[in-house]
């Protein structure tokens, strides 16, 4: 009997040009910051991604009201990043049309910056917390037998 599975999305490549019309979107904000993600450029604030770029058009992280209107826009989905039905919190899609829209593209990531500025800052963890985290606890050394003596032997 074949299983039922979802179809895995195809790769699309961020084309090169979305980045800067991504960056020229972002709200004029000390605490806006960008990060290259996959192959994309990711906006953050306090820690948390608001928006970003996705194959050929952009991801905003929104609150329910917002998510509902995006939601309804020509070509929007809920953002599914690996095809696999696992939805990322509170992410929206937007048409691809829209990164031929600047000013739309900078309302909508507005409201998302709004609301991402209101989730509690992520903590960075340092880069030795993360290393012995990942790493297995050390077993204790197992008790090897002494090493035996060699007898002197005597010369007659």
């Amino acid at each position: 009997m074949p299983s039922a599975s979802i179809p895995a999305m195809p790769w699309i490549k961020i084309p090169k040009e979305s980045h800067p019309i991504l960056i020229a979107a972002l709200p004029k904000d000390s605490r806006v910051r960008t990060l290259n993600m996959f192959g994309g450029t990711a906006a953050l604030v306090n820690g948390n991604m608001f928006g970003g770029t996705f194959a050929r058009s952009a991801i905003v992280k929104l609150s329910e009201a917002d998510q509902q209107e995006a939601l309804a826009l020509d070509g929007a989905e809920s953002f599914d990043p690996m095809g696999n039905g696992r939805v990322m919190t509170n992410t929206v899609l937007l048409p691809e049309s829209i990164m031929d829209e600047p000013a739309e593209l900078k309302s909508w990531l507005a409201r998302a910056f709004a609301y991402a500025a209101t989730l509690p800052p992520k903590r960075k963890t340092s880069a030795a917390k993360k290393s012995s985290a990942k790493q297995p606890a050390k077993k204790s050394a197992a008790k090897r037998p002494a090493a035996k003596k060699k007898r002197a032997v005597k010369k007659r």
